[in-house]
């Protein structure tokens, strides 16, 4: 059985989604951001050393980091879907989406989150924080403007990895000028895998 270290309102819900849309059995361990540091609880390092969410268990292994994790639920568990032929050149687009995910779109979206935080103090940075948001936003706009998903006409699991950039997005209120990307948010919530994995996940404050 698969064991999901879930914490509430985390990168870990679109690791629930995940196993929704592969209808694989899983539990859920719930844990609860500290509602004065929104930090995760120390609870979580006793799974993993870092404390942090998702972690997955299956078996004796012990696994973080969202893109590995769907990597290896795909791979071991999924049983072809959710990823292309890894012979062809879209599931080469397909791996770019798993690291872009946190290795490019998630920075400006956490610094515009941290250094609003900060006031006046903040101000200087904003305007470049602003022209990374809409260099990597614009670019995802476009590349919706073509499919209805990130690599062609199916879900598959790199809009599971990039679905938190888009909520976050949202939630930052960056959506207005990006319509192919407001679509695409719109879209996967609806899905009925996505609504079970709130259902079961718990509150989430990015599901609209």
């Amino acid at each position: 059985m698969i064991t999901v270290h879930h914490l509430n309102n985390s990168r870990s819900q679109r690791i629930l989604w995940l196993l929704e849309e592969l209808g694989l059995p899983y539990e859920i361990k719930r844990y609860q951001r500290d509602p004065k540091t929104n930090l995760a609880p120390p609870e979580l390092k006793a799974v993993h050393p870092l404390g942090k969410s998702p972690v997955i268990e299956d078996g004796s292994l012990v696994l973080i980091e969202s893109a590995a994790i769907i990597d290896y639920l795909i791979r071991r568990h999924g049983n072809g879907q959710l990823q292309p032929d890894p012979a062809t050149a879209t599931y080469d687009r397909y791996v770019q989406w798993l690291h872009f995910a946190e290795g490019s779109a998630m920075l400006p979206l956490m610094l515009n989150l941290y250094v609003g935080r900060l006031g006046e103090a903040g101000a200087p940075l904003h305007p470049r924080i602003e022209s990374e948001l809409a260099n990597y936003l614009g670019y995802l706009n476009d590349v919706l403007g073509h499919d209805p998903y990130l690599v062609g006409d199916e879900l598959s699991g790199a809009d599971i990895q990039m679905s938190f950039i888009g909520e976050i997005a949202q939630a930052q209120g960056k959506l207005q000028a990006y319509p192919n990307l407001a679509a695409w948010v719109q879209k996967f919530q609806a899905r009925p895998a996505y609504r079970r994995a709130v259902e079961r996940g718990g509150e989430y404050a990015f599901a609209k």
